[in-house]
């Protein structure tokens, strides 16, 4: 029940809504201030939604900052999340979105002897096809990439956040794998990320991937002309912040 309502209340915070809902109401609206006044703050929305500026500084403090390779000390384990793919049985293949970088990032590190083992944590993440297990079919990636399987821990049957933490804790105290451990995902989903898997008894270490936030930029494009991908990014952000609170309501971070 609690993922159906995720998905639902993922869609019901996407900025894009407010903005529909809010023009129809204007439009059904007979009184003509309050339609005005209705017009007015859909036109703000779709200004601050599309501003990249604003979406850029919101994000840089919501964002752990990546870490330098200098900086980052050896560890046994390297954890990756998933939800950086969804696979087309037509194809017979992955097909990945931005979050891919997780994995890239994951295999670079252990090219680089920072992490030994690479334990990836992902089920389906859908409700309408929860056999399409994410673990199932990046494991055969990692293989491609040259990562040897006596490498590779893979949890497959996690459908958030939340089961990421507490199915990769069972799987390796099943296996009595303890230690300090090396945290792998988007800077953006680090922070529930974090508190997910401290509060199922892990110890890691964040590995920030996939930024958003870049160098803060002064250009006139940035400060002031409307872009579309920015009102998408701030989905993302909004479906974050709002995950990281209702976790941290029920105790999950």
């Amino acid at each position: 029940m609690f993922f159906i309502l995720s998905k639902l209340l993922a869609f019901l915070i996407t900025p894009l809504v407010w903005i529909i809902a809010l023009l129809i109401w204007s439009f059904l609206a007979k009184d003509e201030k309050r339609k005005k006044k209705l017009l007015r703050i859909v036109l703000i929305l779709a200004l601050v939604f599309s501003n990249s500026f604003i979406f850029d500084e919101v994000t840089r403090v919501w964002e752990i900052p990546a870490t330098p390779y200098k900086d980052v000390k050896k560890y046994e384990y390297g954890v990756v999340l998933g939800g950086m793919s969804v696979y087309d049985p037509a194809m017979e293949r992955a097909q990945f979105y931005r979050g891919i970088d997780r994995l890239v990032q994951a295999v670079e590190l252990y090219r680089r002897g920072i992490i030994k083992k690479i334990i990836f944590t992902g089920g389906s993440g859908r409700i309408l096809h929860p056999e399409m297990k994410e673990g199932s079919y990046i494991s055969r990636y990692l293989l491609y990439m040259g990562v040897p399987k006596e490498d590779l821990l893979i949890e497959s049957e996690s459908q958030n956040t939340r089961e990421n933490a507490t199915f990769t804790k069972k799987m390796l105290d099943d296996q009595k794998i303890s230690g300090d451990m090396l945290l792998i995902t988007s800077a953006f989903h680090m922070r529930r990320s974090l508190g997910c898997f401290r509060k199922a008894g892990m110890s890691v270490d964040p590995y920030s991937t996939d930024r958003y936030s870049g160098p803060r930029k002064f250009e006139f494009d940035y400060l002031f002309i409307p872009n579309v991908s920015a009102m998408n990014d701030w989905d993302i952000i909004i479906h974050e912040m709002v995950g990281y609170l209702t976790y941290k309501v029920f105790g999950y971070c």
